[in-house]
């Protein structure tokens, strides 16, 4: 008789040691899982902001990571270095603020390009023979595989005169890099080893 109930009470405790241990179990799992909701939660939350519009009601705008607006970003830098580099007027003042803003987003490279076309007379001809220059940018190629970016741009550039229109097939290289956000640079970043790697006439149209 006191061994069955010796047998009662040893079951009877591995019975309760059971439900302990798979009630301390239960009890990590809907904490675990608890704590897992509260942080996807507080990410969910921190993509989204709320901007108050005048002082009257809040407006849900949501956030984004900045990493995902690059690419579309260093396109838009590039063209828009080519744009300021390459748009001339038959004005010494207009140049020169073009180039300034220019030099804002680049290295020394575009400067020496922008020297030896100075020192070879190619701006004082442009202001002499009151020539017009735009560019048209067809398409940006940029590789983000490896850092720096490396950047191949094709463009179409118009140069035009009183009595012609020469279009020209423009194809240049560089490299980016990452820099600091300002005014003068919103993309954050800046062009190194820029060259031109071709610039040859497509056709001449007359006036």
């Amino acid at each position: 008789m006191e061994f069955k109930t010796l047998r009662n009470i040893e079951n009877s405790f591995r019975q309760i040691r059971l439900y302990a241990i798979l009630f301390a179990t239960l009890c990590l799992s809907v904490v675990g899982f608890s704590i897992w909701k509260s942080y996807s939660f507080a990410d969910e939350q921190r993509q989204k902001i709320y901007v108050l519009d005048n002082g009257k009601s809040l407006m849900l705008a949501l956030s984004q990571d900045a990493s995902i607006n690059r690419p579309v970003e260093a396109r838009e830098h590039v063209r828009r270095f080519h744009e300021l580099f390459f748009t001339l007027a038959p004005d010494k003042n207009a140049i020169e603020s073009n180039m300034s803003r220019a030099f804002n987003l680049a290295d020394k490279s575009a400067f020496d390009y922008y020297k030896d076309l100075s020192e070879k007379g190619y701006y004082n001809r442009i202001i002499s023979g009151n020539v017009q220059q735009r560019i048209e940018v067809d398409s940006v190629v940029c590789n983000f595989d490896t850092y720096p970016y490396a950047v191949h741009t094709y463009s179409k550039q118009f140069i035009i005169r009183s009595s012609n229109v020469t279009r020209r097939n423009l194809i240049t290289s560089c490299y980016l890099v990452n820099s600091v956000r300002s005014d003068n640079n919103p993309q954050g970043f800046n062009i190194e080893k820029f060259a031109v790697i071709e610039n040859k006439d497509i056709e001449v149209i007359e006036r």
